[in-house]
């Protein structure tokens, strides 16, 4: 059998793109900034004496935002999750792929990353340059200037995860002073070994090969949905091919479109593709070919927006649509999913309340005829400050309970388990129901209840 087979891997060609400036480079410039600076600063700011966020694993406290969460609350993390996964789907539908462009951490990380390998290296053409020169003194002071600037980035970035969990002013000392150690030293490393071959090396391999929303974003497209285009119809036929079709010899010619044949909007993509081929799934919507096409239409006298944000309808039929039955449906569920979320935050309980009745005895008698029952009661103070409950008790019939302790303390962010005695002094006969409460110092209604069972001689 003769012939020749596409192979199933190609060999990565590194891609030096150029630098875009437009309105649309000085907005990713803007995200990244806002971005970055949210992700290093957050970890050291604080609210009441409280980190604003520390996800505190080994105490099991999770202070997000005014709030400490405890793994009770692991439903509020549930709830997140369908909100983000409903964003997603509305944002996707209505903008296709701008989290891609400007926000996803994989872009704000890469573009920091090149914005300091033009610093040291040059333009993309320096760059091309460097990269096919011999080594000598100059390119190893080059290159290893822009590797010391990436790996003191990435370890920045590795400490900036790590406290997250760990306390920042903790941490940062920790590493200063080189006494950082165990699972925050290896976390941090990793971290920012990631950051720096991702960001560095990797690049649009990450986005074109690792990325799964660059899969299956596209179940979510319509042809209203926004996305980079090349117009076509105005561009063709390309300067060069109007040049070769006036050299036939037939005499065939061609009116040149405004398409300049110049492939700028490919030197300027980051993934390397070329929107003139019609849309692919590597792009990534950042409109750097948008910048870098006006540009030269503005220098060659021809209107802008020959590459522009459109859709597959304004094309076709000239008009955008905003209100569809998709987006609409998108839309309903992504508000009841926040409107829930909202909800639960709201009405989050800052105590829990857990109740077990002893079963290595099952009751005791006293000579007056009252019965006891012990149990084990758990507390969790989900607040950030110190707090002390009052428990009450009572049977399903009315009747009154006798607890001691009544009064327990529980520490901030602390859980309490205590043996209490519930004491009555004319039980029903038999299993019934009796219900624990448990109330805030000083507050008027109960704060968490739980229902056990009481056991009491069946003849009354």
């Amino acid at each position: 059998m003769t012939g020749t087979r596409d192979s199933l891997y190609v060999s990565r060609r590194k891609i030096q793109p150029r630098a875009a400036h437009g309105r649309y480079a000085r907005l990713r410039v803007l995200a990244m900034l806002v971005l970055l600076g949210l992700y290093y600063v957050l970890p050291w700011l604080s609210v009441g004496g409280e980190p604003l966020v520390l996800l505190d694993l080994p105490q099991r406290r999770f202070h997000v935002f005014g709030l400490t969460l405890m793994p009770q609350d692991l439903y509020l993390l549930t709830a997140l999750l369908v909100v983000a996964a409903f964003t997603l789907f509305l944002f996707t539908t209505l903008a296709g792929r701008l989290w891609c462009g400007y926000a996803c951490p994989q872009t704000v990380w890469t573009e920091a990353f090149m914005w300091m390998e033009r610093w040291v290296e040059g333009d993309a053409r320096a760059r091309a340059r460097l990269d096919r020169s011999r080594w000598n003194a100059g390119k190893l002071l080059q290159r290893g200037g822009k590797h010391l600037l990436w790996i003191a980035f990435a370890l920045a970035t590795g400490l900036s995860f790590v406290a997250y969990f760990v306390p920042a002013r903790e941490l940062f000392a920790a590493a200063f002073s080189l006494e950082l150690s165990g699972w925050p030293l290896f976390w941090s490393l990793f971290y920012g070994f990631a950051t720096w071959g991702n960001a560095g090396f990797l690049r649009e391999q990450v986005c074109k090969y690792m990325c799964p929303y660059a899969r299956f974003q596209s179940a979510m497209f319509d042809k209203d949905t926004l996305i980079i285009a090349y117009d076509e119809k105005r561009g063709e036929p390309r300067k060069s091919l109007a040049r070769k079709l006036a050299r036939q010899p037939d005499g065939t010619s061609a009116t040149p479109g405004d398409c300049v044949d110049c492939s700028i909007c490919v030197q300027v993509c980051p993934v390397g593709i070329d929107i003139r081929d019609g849309l692919q799934y590597e792009c990534i919507a950042c409109a750097a070919c948008v910048d870098a096409c006006n540009a030269v239409m503005d220098s060659v006298g021809k209107p802008r927006s020959l590459v522009r944000y459109t859709s597959d309808r304004h094309d076709a039929e000239g008009r955008f649509r905003i209100a569809r039955p998709r987006l609409l449906g998108y839309g309903l569920v992504w508000v009841l999913a926040v409107a829930g979320f909202g909800l639960l935050v709201l009405t989050r309980n800052p105590v829990a309340l857990d109740v077990v009745r002893d079963r290595k005895q099952l009751y005791r008698e006293h000579v007056d005829g009252s019965v006891e029952n012990v149990y084990a009661v758990k507390l969790s103070n989900k607040s950030g400050e110190p707090q002390h409950y009052r428990l009450r008790a009572e049977m399903a019939t009315g009747a009154s309970v006798q607890l001691d302790p009544a009064e327990i303390d529980v520490a901030a962010g602390a859980h309490e388990s205590v043996t209490v005695t519930a004491r009555i002094a004319e039980p029903p006969p038999g299993v019934s129901k009796i219900r624990f409460q448990v109330l805030e110092s000083g507050a008027a209604g109960h704060a968490d209840d739980h229902v056990a069972t009481f056991l009491a001689p069946a003849g009354g």
